[in-house]
């Protein structure tokens, strides 16, 4: 418990501290949105290269580990969608950003560290590869998706130009690709570059949850909360604390990982929703209450969820 409560609480502490320099009238909603385009644009890619690179590139491919935290990605997002056609309708994109919103896990600030402190600097590995599978193949995927549905009676050429476009200019998808390009030539990282990575990408998490503590300052509770987003945030919140990290579990023992990688595996999949879901909402301007209400809720009742999955499962 302990240890969920020394990552869970500073999380939850830097949204509020942002949260009352908006309601102070310190900083507005547009610096939350400067802010978020810096890390969209600046710390998280060089965060993800350097990361990357300093990984074997055999420890990065771990297919059974990928094959369970990505299948147990894709199930849960066709449930969100799905549920979400009939009881919460919306366009293509915002389908997109609830599916994200289910299953995008805040691995790069709340597990990493956890990692850190319940298993020590050799037991983060698990952590460092589900973060560039969030960015590179969750991020990626999701701007696919966004592009190809904004394209809309442009038709699916137009679409996909877009799409392959935006993923070749993607600096969430050109960071972690440059890093492993450098992990499988193992060119050597100079010191000032890692330095200079390192100093960006420990910016990224704090100015990412800062932002979303910005933009709620700007909104009502009724907004954040009210009615049927109340419904939503809730059952989004159930879908990514309790569904994902369940049938990843599942997956992981039948695709034979031991119990460390398969407690990993099912561990990274129930972290909270990560704060670059709000980033990518906020970036075309929509999903973004409801994105931000679900952070929200999935990082403060992960402290149970979390607790109980350390307490019953760790190997």
């Amino acid at each position: 418990m302990q240890a969920v409560v020394d990552v869970v609480l500073p999380v939850f502490g830097i949204i509020l501290a942002g949260f009352l320099c908006g309601r102070a009238g310190v900083l507005g909603q547009d610096s939350s949105e400067a802010l978020n385009r810096y890390v969209y644009w600046v710390a998280l890619p060089a965060l993800l290269f350097v990361g990357m690179a300093r990984v074997p590139i055999g420890a990065i491919f771990n297919l059974p580990f990928l094959a369970a935290y990505l299948l147990g990605v894709a199930g849960i997002a066709v449930v969100a969608v799905v549920v979400a056609r009939f009881v919460f309708p919306g366009n293509a994109t915002q389908l997109t950003l609830g599916a994200l919103s289910a299953t995008f896990a805040n691995t790069g600030y709340m597990g990493i560290p956890l990692f850190l402190t319940a298993f020590g600097p050799d037991g983060t590995l698990p952590a460092v590869i589900a973060t560039v599978i969030n960015a590179a193949v969750m991020i990626g995927g999701a701007i696919a998706v966004i592009e190809a549905g904004q394209a809309g009676s442009a038709g699916i050429v137009v679409g996909l130009r877009r799409a392959a476009m935006a993923l070749a200019t993607n600096p969430l998808v050109l960071g972690p690709a440059a890093g492993i390009f450098a992990s499988a030539l193992a060119l050597p990282i100079p010191k000032a570059l890692g330095v200079f990575c390192d100093l960006l990408g420990a910016s990224a998490g704090p100015c990412a949850l800062f932002a979303v503590g910005l933009f709620m300052a700007s909104q009502s509770a009724t907004a954040l909360v009210g009615g049927s987003r109340a419904v939503e945030a809730g059952w989004l919140t159930l879908l990514k604390l309790v569904g994902q990290p369940a049938l990843t579990l599942v997956l992981g023992r039948a695709f034979g990982l031991d119990p460390f990688w398969a407690f990993s595996a099912a561990l990274l999949s129930g972290l909270p929703t990560g704060a670059l879901s709000f980033v990518l909402a906020q970036k075309y301007g929509i999903y973004v209450v409801r994105a931000s209400a679900v952070i929200l809720a999935s990082t403060v009742a992960s402290a149970l969820t979390l607790s109980g999955m350390l307490a019953w499962l760790k190997p």
